[in-house]
């Protein structure tokens, strides 16, 4: 199901495939950019070149992420218009700094910053507690979130709820395929759905989130989880970063991350 988009098409005919992805029509893109359908449906056929501002202008309205919108520019010929620097560059210290703030201040509770493919880029020490038991080849650099979660080495023996876990976790990753249209992603999903695991669950009739149920001793611990980004960015490493923060379900969790 892998969907490669990097590859030598026009910028047209990547816009074209941007707009039905999200399911609009010409008219309806037209409209929502203040754009002729006329011009536009020169620009998706290659009878005129976008500029550089039309392009954005096109890209902003279809939602494609930034390091998507560098693809488009340099297939229409330019420069990208998007940094993406190293999180240890200077420009970015106050947003790793902020981040770094967020996770301590989560504590005792579990938190991570994950970039677009589910990779572990920073997490606080609360998560050393859902580290107990993986092996050692999914702990070494860069620790995938999913990989860790849903492969038999990782969390997968002590999540309770399995299931109803790896169920909604396969269709986060599904989902940002589907919206971003990553190679990447789409290899990501392919491994962690062959990994061996139960059918979806129903939830539980006390559920008004998906938890993770946990087994950690002799104790079962349960989270929900809560995912923030940076909405202002205009830098590529910026754009793909998010925080997943877990909270206790219950006050048994509450309690026993309070003691831990």
């Amino acid at each position: 199901m892998t969907m490669k988009v990097q590859d030598d098409a026009p910028v047209g005919e990547l816009l074209k495939r941007w707009r039905e992805r999200r399911r609009l029509t010409q008219m309806q893109l037209a409209l929502d950019t203040e754009v002729s359908a006329r011009h536009l449906s020169f620009v998706e056929t290659g009878r005129s070149r976008p500029t550089p501002a039309m392009i954005d202008r096109l890209a902003a309205s279809l939602e494609v992420p930034l390091r998507e919108r560098n693809e488009l520019f340099l297939a229409a010929g330019y420069a990208p218009q998007y940094s993406e620097r190293d999180l240890r560059s200077p420009e970015l210290h106050a947003i790793a700094d902020a981040f770094r703030v967020l996770l301590d201040a989560h504590m005792p509770h579990p938190a991570l910053v994950l970039d677009r493919w589910w990779n572990v880029v920073d997490r606080n020490a609360a998560t050393d507690l859902l580290l107990v038991g993986c092996a050692d080849h999914l702990l070494e650099p860069p620790v995938n979130a999913v990989r860790l979660s849903l492969h038999r080495d990782g969390l997968a023996p002590r999540i309770r709820n399995l299931g109803q876990w790896r169920s909604f976790l396969l269709g986060q990753v599904r989902h940002r395929f589907e919206r971003t249209a990553d190679p990447r992603l789409g290899e990501l999903l392919d491994e962690a759905g062959h990994y061996p695991g139960p059918d979806a669950e129903g939830a539980a009739s006390r559920d008004v989130v998906v938890p993770l149920r946990l087994s950690v001793g002799d104790q079962e611990l349960s989270f929900f989880s809560i995912a923030a980004s940076v909405v202002s960015a205009v830098d590529v490493t910026v754009d793909d970063l998010h925080i997943e923060a877990f909270y206790p379900a219950d006050a048994a969790t509450a309690a026993a991350l309070k003691r831990a």
